[in-house]
C-alpha cells in the first residue's frame, strides 16, 4: 500500500509540475502577444471578407505564434474579434491589440478626390480615370448609359452632380462616387427648390441647374453671382436672348480654342445663346451650391447687361448706351 501511495503521489506531483509548466508557457505566451508589435506588412492592409481574427493575427504579429496561443489570447480579448473587412493604415510600431482595435472598429483608410465646380462632365471623367486606388469603370458608359445608371431622368448628368470633395475608400469604383454626387445634388436642389424666390422665369429644379451652370461659369467671385443671376432673370423676363459666351463654348465643344469668332456666335446649335430664345437644353457644367442659391434668389436689380472689367469683376449696366460705353472701356480701352 504504501509503494502504491507512493507512485501516485509522484505522478500527482509530475502532472501538478506539468500542469505548471503549462500554465507558466500559456502565460508567456499571452503576455507575448499582449505586447507584440505588427510585423512587415504593408501600410496599407487589406483584410479580406470573411477573414476570421485567429487567421488575421497570424498575418499580423511580428513572430510566428501557435495557434493555440492565439485562441488563448483572443478569449481574453473577445472584443477583438469581430473583424471588418476593408483595407487599413496601420502605423510603424502599432501593437496588435491596437492594430486589431482598428480593425474592429472599420476605420479604413480613407482617400480623397476634389470633383470641381464650373468642370464639364468630360472633366470629372478625367479626374476619376486616375484615381487612385480607385476601380475605373465610367470607360465603358457613354453619357446616356452613365446616366441610366445613376437613375437620372435625363440623356445626361451634366450639371446633375455636386461638385465637392469626397472621400473614398481602396477598391471604390467611380461610378460609385458619381453615385454618392448625384445623391447630393438631389437633395440639395430638393431643398431650395423649396426656399426660391417668387416669380422666377422657370419652372422646374433642372432649369434652375441650367441657369446656375451658367451663371457659374460666368463669374468665379461669389459675390457677384446673384448679380450675375438678377441680369440673366431680367433677359428672360423680357424676352431677351441670354447672349452669354460660356453657352456658345459649350455649343462648338472641341472646336473652341480659346477665341469666340463671329462664325461662332452664329453657329446655329441649340446652346448658342446669341441664336436660341431661353435656356439652353441642359446645364453646360457642374453648378456649385451657391451658383444654385444665386439663381434660386437672384439680385433685386433692373440690370440687363454685364462685361468683364478685370481680375475677374464686372461692370452692370441697366442700358443698352451704359453697357457699350463700358465696353468701349474696359474692352476696347477707350473711354
Amino acid at each position: 500500500m504504501k509503494l502504491k501511495y507512493k507512485v501516485v503521489l509522484v505522478i500527482s506531483l509530475s502532472l501538478l509540475l506539468l500542469l505548471s509548466g503549462l500554465a507558466g508557457w500559456s502565460y508567456l505566451q499571452w503576455q507575448r502577444l499582449e505586447q507584440m508589435k505588427v510585423g512587415d506588412v504593408p501600410a496599407l492592409f487589406s483584410v479580406n471578407k470573411g477573414e476570421r481574427a485567429g487567421r488575421l493575427v497570424s498575418r499580423l504579429a511580428a513572430k510566428p505564434t501557435p495557434g493555440w496561443a492565439i485562441s488563448l489570447w483572443l478569449k481574453t480579448h473577445p472584443e477583438l474579434t469581430a473583424i471588418r473587412s476593408g483595407t487599413f493604415a496601420l502605423q510603424t510600431g502599432m501593437s496588435l491589440k491596437e492594430a486589431l482595435a482598428l480593425i474592429v472598429a472599420g476605420k479604413e483608410y480613407l482617400l480623397n478626390v476634389t470633383l470641381v465646380e464650373g468642370q464639364r462632365l468630360a472633366d470629372w471623367r478625367k479626374t476619376l480615370a486616375q484615381l487612385p486606388h480607385g476601380v475605373s469603370t465610367l470607360a465603358g458608359l457613354d453619357d446616356t448609359a452613365l446616366a441610366k445608371a445613376l437613375g437620372a431622368d435625363h440623356a445626361s448628368v451634366e450639371g446633375l452632380l455636386l461638385p465637392e470633395t469626397y472621400a473614398y475608400t481602396v477598391g471604390m469604383t467611380d461610378l460609385e462616387i458619381l453615385q454618392r454626387a448625384y445623391q447630393h445634388m438631389q437633395a440639395f436642389v430638393a431643398k431650395a427648390w423649396q426656399t426660391r424666390a417668387e416669380g422666377l422665369p422657370y419652372k422646374t429644379p433642372y432649369e434652375a441647374l441650367i441657369l446656375a451652370s451658367i451663371i457659374e461659369k460666368e463669374t468665379a467671385q461669389a459675390s457677384e453671382r446673384p448679380l450675375i443671376a438678377s441680369v440673366f432673370v431680367n433677359r428672360l423676363k423680357r424676352g431677351m436672348k441670354l447672349q452669354t459666351d460660356p453657352t456658345v463654348i459649350y455649343g462648338i465643344g472641341d472646336r473652341y480654342d480659346g477665341n469666340i469668332r463671329r462664325r461662332d456666335l452664329q453657329d446655329a446649335n441649340p446652346y448658342n445663346t446669341y441664336v436660341i430664345d431661353g435656356l439652353p437644353p441642359t446645364p453646360i457644367a457642374m453648378p456649385s451650391r451657391q451658383a444654385i442659391e444665386a439663381a434660386l434668389h437672384p439680385a433685386d436689380s433692373d440690370y440687363l447687361y454685364f462685361v468683364a472689367k478685370g481680375e475677374g469683376w464686372h461692370q452692370f449696366s441697366k442700358t443698352l448706351s451704359e453697357h457699350n460705353a463700358a465696353v468701349r472701356r474696359y474692352i476696347l480701352g477707350r473711354q
